[in-house]
């Protein structure tokens, strides 16, 4: 009776501290998915001014101008903020510069020219499919990180918004409801709010902090939330019954989308596939046997080939889009 009661007790004592491990990791995960980043910054002993910097880069103050130049730098790094990239865009451009030199160097050493002049074409032809390979890789990478927030940032809006409703409606007012949302959801949403939050403390407006969140975050529903607010702040009305009612159309909309996206994941696989892939083999062709093509510079039909080639990818790539890609 000894020996089984041991065995009972043993047993009962690694059930018990596999519960309480498994029930830490746990706690721990919910944690880490509970507190957002700006709340983690902040925790860690920034202070608010340094953690709104690292939050929202200004890649205009990083070179300045007005010209096409800028405005280009700022639309990509707009669109990588949109994607949750936290690198800065030097950072950003070293490292595409990197990759792109690695796979032409890599592609050098699989030319074989007998002349000089040979060897300067093949290597200014794999230097273009470099470019091209990793430009490629990086868009898709970036584009694929940036619609997965914006589908989990739709997914967390309308549970922010009955926050915002719930504390509206206890008597707390619009920006410490906003505050509260911020502090209770977790990223990307719970950071988006905080830094709301931050702004209007800096001196910015409200509409105009709403109409800078709705621009960060790239957003459709973000976009509903700074209007419907800005314009109950000039005709009055209910917020609380304009944020049920947004709320409610944000979850009928995510549900249609869902099931839109069900129904047509054939076709945007295929998409997918006969956009990238053609782009891909001439690439990839290029940097393994670059011969391949510089041999046929001199054929008279080679480039309007080509250009007969581009043409029809277009307008194959147009069609395609206008497929699989419908408002609803």
């Amino acid at each position: 009776m000894l020996t089984i009661l041991i065995y009972v007790i043993a047993f009962t004592a690694v059930v018990l501290l596999a519960q309480t491990g498994v029930s830490l990791l746990f706690e721990a995960r919910d944690k880490r998915n509970r507190v957002n980043r700006r709340l983690t910054l902040l925790a860690s002993g920034m202070k608010s001014t340094d953690v709104y910097a690292a939050l929202v880069r200004n890649p205009s103050a990083l070179g300045g101008g007005s010209g096409w130049l800028s405005r280009t730098s700022d639309a990509v790094w707009g669109y990588c903020r949109q994607a949750g990239i936290r690198i800065s865009p030097t950072r950003m451009a070293v490292t595409l510069a990197s990759a792109i030199a690695l796979v032409w160097m890599t592609s050098l050493l699989l030319v074989r020219a007998s002349t000089f002049t040979g060897t300067v074409i093949h290597g200014t032809v794999s230097l273009f499919a470099s470019i091209v390979l990793c430009g490629l890789a990086g868009w898709v990478w970036v584009s694929r990180r940036r619609n997965k927030r914006l589908l989990k940032f739709a997914e967390q809006m309308p549970l922010a918004l009955d926050v915002i409703n719930r504390a509206i409606r206890a008597g707390h007012p619009v920006i410490s409801a906003v505050q509260l949302a911020g502090n209770e959801m977790g990223d990307p949403i719970g950071s988006e709010f905080g830094l709301i939050v931050d702004e209007t403390t800096y001196g910015f407006s409200f509409r105009d902090a709403l109409a800078n969140f709705a621009r960060r975050t790239g957003s459709p529903d973000a976009h509903f939330f700074a209007v419907s607010v800005a314009i109950q702040s000039e005709t009055g009305g209910n917020l609380a019954e304009i944020l049920e009612g947004l709320a409610r159309v944000i979850r009928g909309r995510g549900s249609l989308s869902k099931r839109v996206k069900a129904l047509s994941s054939e076709g945007r696989t295929s998409a997918l596939l006969l956009t990238a892939l053609p782009i891909f083999v001439v690439a990839t062709m290029t940097l393994v046997h670059p011969t391949f093509y510089s041999s046929k510079f001199d054929d008279p039909i080679f480039w309007p080939g080509v250009a007969v080639i581009l043409a029809m990818y277009f307008i194959g790539w147009l069609v395609i889009h206008r497929i699989v890609n419908f408002r609803y």
